[in-house]
């Protein structure tokens, strides 16, 4: 499932009202429910946008999941004290509303190798970071953009050494992961489970890494949208996180009123 990426910035319609149907929603977290920080560890989701989060996830019956780069494990520690259905490290971690975490895995010896590796190459380059995920890196370089190259060189001669694995490009970002892991998996495996299963899906991202989710959406006929600019699948654009913010704001005084007349999406 690959079509070209097109810029669509100024073309885009409105995202349509959700009403009339039941929908499953999918969030992505950096760059969409929280403002990008140059340290991934200073990332946080606001108190209100958490809110209406649960207002959302409770009107939908539970049909609500982040997906994300990050490990299951940091987004329940940013939009805690939710504990929501999670694909984490793009899909490589999953747990579904039911609770079950599935996790693929590395073997340790080429975990291990590999991060001595990754450690080497990223020493020389100042200000780039290495986050190790366990079965999966992620080579920043947002502090050391002058590094692009060579970290993205550095992660293509990684990948080459294990077949099994993946590069996946984002925002200042190469991440190697596990092979046929990605969002738009993730949010397939969702969509086949209950409360997901029957619904509209509708995934909000911002990333190279959102475009198989919003590849995926499209082919369900659900809603996809992209926040900022650049070429992409989405066929809905938000500006910026704080559209996204508003988006949610209206969306769950929305389904304030929808619910007291006993509709739900």
């Amino acid at each position: 499932m690959t079509t070209e990426l097109k810029d669509t910035t100024t073309e885009t319609p409105p995202i349509p009202a959700l009403s009339g149907g039941k929908y499953a929603f999918f969030f992505d977290v950096d760059g969409t429910l929280a403002e990008i920080c140059a340290e991934p560890d200073d990332v946080s989701i606001p108190a209100s946008v958490r809110d209406n989060l649960k207002t959302l996830a409770a009107a939908t019956s539970g049909a609500l999941a982040l997906i994300s780069g990050r490990p299951v494990e940091q987004l329940d520690q940013l939009s805690a004290p939710l504990r929501l259905p999670a694909a984490g490290v793009h899909g490589a971690e999953l747990r579904d509303a039911a609770g079950n975490l599935h996790r693929v895995t590395l073997p340790e010896d080429v975990a291990h190798a590999l991060q001595k590796q990754l450690e080497k190459g990223m020493a020389v380059m100042p200000g780039t970071l290495l986050e190790a995920k366990g079965m999966a890196f992620a080579l920043h370089y947002r502090q050391a953009p002058a590094f692009q190259q060579q970290v993205l060189q550095l992660a293509e001669s990684a990948v080459a050494a294990y077949p099994d694995l993946m590069l996946q490009r984002g925002k200042c970002v190469a991440e190697i992961k596990p092979r046929g892991n990605d969002k738009g998996s993730a949010i397939t495996t969702f969509m086949q489970q209950a409360p997901f299963a029957g619904r509209i899906p509708v995934f909000v991202g911002d990333d190279l890494t959102d475009e198989k989710g919003f590849q995926v959406v499209n082919a369900m006929k659900g809603i996809s949208v992209k926040v900022g600019e650049g070429s992409s699948h989405a066929r809905y654009r938000l500006g910026r996180v704080s559209d996204v913010y508003q988006w949610l704001e209206a969306l769950q005084r929305h389904l304030t009123i929808t619910n007291n007349k006993e509709t739900t999406l």
